[in-house]
């Protein structure tokens, strides 16, 4: 649920207000030197519409932890001299799937599973992978090299609209929004997380229902193993529960060299703050 963003005038030591809003946004882009960072925010009522600009802080503590993609709230302080945001908060996936029990049960199937690989850090190369797409054609990550990817991860039977469904259609409005671009400078990559019933045949009619174009947009599949690994590679964890799959929920940006530029936590952003760190990334 968002926040809805709240002006409080609040007299100063000097007698002059300052008027304080609540915002929340998608992170963008960093620049420490200058304590700014760039965020893709929500409406804030009685100030501005939703669009994207920068924010300093004056203690560049604020910004510990802050990286491309993270959604964060803060605190929009605006005196007679400046404006400037305090009490960053970095948010985190609050998905059903991390309460106390299950997270307890997924930690047993990790171990029976064996070992994956530890999640790619912020700023680190990807490694390569291959899965297969709705052709039946095998994929590599590395044939996208001089691209800009953009990851996100789902199941063909998922009931519940806020999750696999929101993050199909956030790539279905990004389809449209960088059609331009799509297949020459950017790439957009679904990929399942129930290889065993979500093969390629499955993945094409999926993938037909949303229009995607295969040659910016593509759904990949492969084996347990080979899914298993790629989901890894990203924090996304994924298990059976009652007939369906409880999972987390990440998108992932891949920039033009290979490294991992941000890694999405959860479905608290719109379509149009994905497609803002999306187009930062791609003017780099």
């Amino acid at each position: 649920m968002f926040l809805t963003a709240l002006a409080l005038a609040v007299p100063t030591e000097s007698g002059q207000a300052e008027r304080r809003y609540s915002v929340r946004g998608m992170v963008l882009r960093i620049d420490a030197p200058t304590r700014t960072f760039f965020v893709s925010h929500d409406r804030i009522e009685g100030l501005m519409d939703a669009m994207t600009m920068p924010f300093e802080v004056r203690d560049a503590r604020q910004m510990e932890g802050v990286v491309p993609g993270a959604i964060v709230d803060f605190v929009l302080v605006i005196t007679k001299e400046a404006g400037y945001a305090t009490d960053v908060q970095v948010r985190h996936d609050e998905s059903a799937e991390q309460d106390l029990l299950r997270e307890r049960r997924l930690a047993r199937l990790r171990r029976a599973a064996g070992p994956v690989p530890a999640p790619v850090a912020i700023g680190q190369p990807v490694p390569d992978f291959t899965l297969t797409d709705s052709t039946g054609q095998r994929v590599q990550l590395s044939s996208f090299a001089g691209k800009v990817v953009a990851m996100n991860f789902v199941y063909t039977r998922c009931a519940l609209p806020q999750f696999c469904l929101r993050m199909t259609n956030t790539f279905s409005v990004l389809q449209k929004r960088f059609s331009t671009v799509l297949g020459r400078d950017a790439q957009l990559l679904t990929v399942t997380f129930d290889p065993e019933r979500d093969t390629p045949q499955v993945l094409a009619a999926y993938a037909s229902q949303w229009k995607a174009d295969p040659r910016g947009w593509r759904f990949l599949t492969g084996s347990v193993d080979e899914v298993r690994r790629v989901c890894a590679l990203f924090g996304l964890d994924a298990f059976p529960d009652e007939g369906l799959l409880s999972h987390l929920v990440r998108t992932a940006i891949v920039g033009r060299d290979g490294r991992l530029l941000a890694n999405v936590e959860g479905n608290q952003f719109t379509p149009e703050q994905l497609g803002d760190l999306m187009r930062s990334v791609l003017e780099q």
